[in-house]
């Protein structure tokens, strides 16, 4: 498959890892340019492209960027990919410690992946954002092991969140459908299923277990 990945830190890199390993076809990006993705692109076989390059031709695009910086995105960024494209947006919003004041969801109530959803355009599903990076590399497990990890997967594309939970399938995690994207706040940060490494059904319970009360942190 033909995956482009648009963010190249923890999550971005470790996803460029594992998925070049199971002989997917990947591009990667970055703010800085391709040159800075040499050493990545050596170690793992990825192409490094410019962003308004990464998602030509793809089938799945991970955007796994600052949120702040999702409105700095080029213009027509998927004009390029494949039909049916599946955007996978791994985003948290962390108001204090990185993202400063986004008032759409701090006051209108937006979950961040809707707000990323607006400025790109494109429908997106909610994945990876409570999963630690090295776990990437080092939790998955073959289907049916007692100690596989589950992931929440949220968004309102049917289609497109069964490709994204048949990859990470793929990638050695169960998943569970967490709804739609505006249900998506059950799994950012501060809530019980966020960084959470357990399989189905604990986090079902923890999906169901979710309040909307955000923490004082939320706050910019």
């Amino acid at each position: 498959m033909k995956i482009g990945i648009i963010g190249a830190g923890n999550i971005g890199g470790n996803l460029t890892r594992r998925l070049t390993a199971l002989g997917h076809d990947v591009s990667v990006a970055n703010s800085r340019g391709p040159h800075t993705l040499t050493e990545l692109a050596e170690e793992t076989g990825a192409t490094p492209v410019p962003v308004e390059e990464a998602a030509r031709g793809a089938e799945v695009v991970v955007i796994t960027i600052p949120v702040k910086a999702v409105p700095d995105l080029p213009s027509g960024l998927l004009d390029g990919a494949a039909d049916g494209v599946a955007v996978i947006d791994t985003g948290n919003y962390y108001p204090r410690e990185r993202d400063g004041r986004i008032a759409a969801i701090q006051d209108e109530g937006l979950t961040e992946s809707r707000w990323t959803e607006r400025h790109i355009g494109h429908p997106v599903i909610k994945a990876f954002n409570g999963t630690y990076a090295q776990d990437i590399l080092d939790r998955h497990r073959p289907a049916g092991a007692p100690d596989r990890m589950a992931l929440p997967v949220a968004g309102d594309d049917a289609a497109a969140k069964e490709r994204v939970r048949a990859l990470i399938d793929e990638l050695g995690f169960d998943t569970v459908d967490a709804g739609g994207l505006d249900d998506s706040w059950r799994q950012q940060p501060g809530t019980p299923v966020y960084g959470l490494r357990g399989g189905v059904d604990e986090v079902t319970k923890a999906l169901a277990e979710a309040s909307p009360e955000r923490p004082e942190d939320f706050r910019a």
